[in-house]
């Protein structure tokens, strides 16, 4: 962005913070459901800088972390087999799984390779015609329609060797699962730009009413978010509960329709697990019938696959947003960037690595 500094600018952000002040009469809780906006309230030490109560709780914003452990599993067996090629993205190499994660399996042979795009793994199916190319497709609606260009690039250039194992999850049921826990504790959200400038907000409008909790669309930089929280707090100080777009330049209520129909074009909505929380209802997208060709987990018989997670690991409470990293006895410890025990700890978006990488202590959180 050509002004980035624009919106890091110090002196707005003491007027921002100012008029907050002055505004919040409550000590009122408020959500971001984004991996991107949790690091940067962690590192910028928003959190801290918020009038007295008030609190912002860091909820299952990073797709790497809420991939299944199935899903990760899955991929290991798959990537174990001499004739496959797996792909996916770096973050995802690190993610543990029952018994290993796959960057441990490429240090024992395994063919598994970053890309930058899922198209890259079509590229690299090509060039490979006589191996089976996987491409581990995670993340929100933000990439759900590259995921599906590749599926459609692939169906229409004769690329059969291409497959993708597919672990999309959507961003409003989970808000509806949070909501619905008799233990809500969340009085606003603030919903993220990259996955409404896809999908619009229209989605989150009947959340609002629903629940009574204002969403504000927001940006990734600091006045972004400090914009945010003033606009959802000033709702909740008047007693409204709408939907808002503070990240107007580069968000639109209908959102991206082009990018929308590619995604209706190769998926369709399905029950999803949410690693760390459980299965949400119409909360993900799998591949249509049609696609049944390029969809690994149709293509690849893994057997039974036997899950165990960590039992150090509180990343489910974590995502929940019941409980902050610090308040793991392993954070920091047996549990770090280097030797993650949970998700939230590898990705660059996880709760757990934003906390570790802002030198947050137990003592200092």
């Amino acid at each position: 962005m050509k002004h980035l500094q624009e919106y890091r600018d110090p002196v707005l952000a003491r007027r921002l913070l100012a008029e907050l002040r002055t505004t919040a009469t409550a000590p009122w809780t408020i959500m971001e459901v984004c991996g991107g906006q949790t690091h940067t309230i962690v590192r910028q030490g928003i959190d801290r800088l918020l009038p007295a109560g008030m609190r912002m709780i860091h909820g299952p914003g990073c797709p790497v972390c809420v991939t299944p452990l199935e899903t990760i599993d899955r991929a290991l067996a798959i990537a174990a087999r001499p004739d496959v090629i797996l792909t996916s993205y770096g973050d995802m190499l690190r993610v543990p799984g029952t018994s290993g994660d796959l960057l441990s399996l490429k240090a024992r042979g395994a063919d598994v390779r970053v890309v930058y795009t899922p198209l890259d793994a079509v590229r690299t199916a090509a060039e490979n015609p006589g191996r089976e190319v996987v491409f581990l497709a995670v993340g929100f609606e933000t990439t759900a329609p590259a995921n599906a260009m590749a599926v459609l690039h692939a169906a229409a250039t004769g690329v059969t060797n291409f497959s993708a194992l597919v672990s999309q999850v959507l961003v409003p049921p989970a808000i509806t699962a949070l909501m619905d826990d008799p233990d809500a504790q969340v009085q606003a959200f603030l919903a993220a730009g990259h996955v409404c400038a896809v999908m619009g907000w229209t989605e989150y409008e009947p959340i609002a009413r629903a629940y009574g909790v204002p969403v504000v669309v927001t940006g990734f930089e600091p006045l972004d978010l400090l914009e945010g929280v003033l606009m959802a707090v000033r709702q909740l100080e008047q007693g409204r509960a709408e939907v808002e777009n503070q990240y107007a330049r580069a968000v639109r209520r209908s959102g991206n329709t082009a990018a929308q129909d590619a995604i209706r074009r190769v998926f369709q909505v399905t029950d999803r697990t949410w690693r760390g929380i459980g299965p949400i209802p119409a909360s993900g997208l799998a591949l249509r019938p049609e696609f049944a060709r390029h969809d690994a987990a149709v293509r690849f018989e893994v057997g039974d696959l036997v899950t165990r997670e960590s039992p150090d690991c509180i990343a489910g409470d974590v995502l929940r947003g019941t409980r902050l990293p610090t308040d793991c006895s392993a954070y920091g410890r047996t549990c770090t960037p280097r030797t993650p025990l949970g998700a939230p700890m590898v990705s660059s978006e996880g709760t757990c690595a934003a906390f570790f990488n802002a030198g947050r202590t137990p003592e200092h959180r």
